[in-house]
């Protein structure tokens, strides 16, 4: 499984610390639709999807959490704690994330509007998609 982990540029100075976020230079789509997690407990697990269509760039611009990212083939885990970076998911990847700090905050960016169509919530179902 191919994971990118993308870089931003940043801009600052004693004042502090930029990061500009523009679709198709450094967000490789057009982004049609913004949300972030916030104040997820430590223990709780979230995602456990996958989606057919949709392409998103999540990015820990606080704190952190880790990512599983399974194929239906192979899984990987990734640190998400640097806001200077982003992790694109792709189309077909079952995501979870987990270990949250107490501060994290998860902004994710995603190439369309919530269509619940999109969505494959089931483990099983997801790895007959994926043969």
């Amino acid at each position: 499984m191919n994971i990118e982990i993308i870089p931003f540029q940043k801009h600052g100075d004693e004042r502090g610390m930029l990061v500009a976020l523009e679709q198709i230079k450094n967000v490789p789509f057009e982004i049609k639709r913004i949300y972030y997690m916030f104040g997820t407990k430590q223990n709780v697990r979230r995602g456990f999807h996958a989606h057919k269509n949709l392409r998103q760039l999540a990015i820990a611009v606080c704190g952190q959490c880790t990512f599983l990212l399974d194929d239906g083939d192979e899984q990987k885990t990734i640190l998400l704690n640097d806001p200077e970076k982003g992790l694109l998911i792709e189309p077909g990847i079952w995501h979870e994330m987990f270990d949250f700090s107490d501060d994290c905050i998860l902004l994710v960016l995603a190439s369309d509007i919530y269509d619940e169509c999109d969505y494959i919530r089931d483990y099983d179902e997801f790895q007959e998609w994926t043969k």
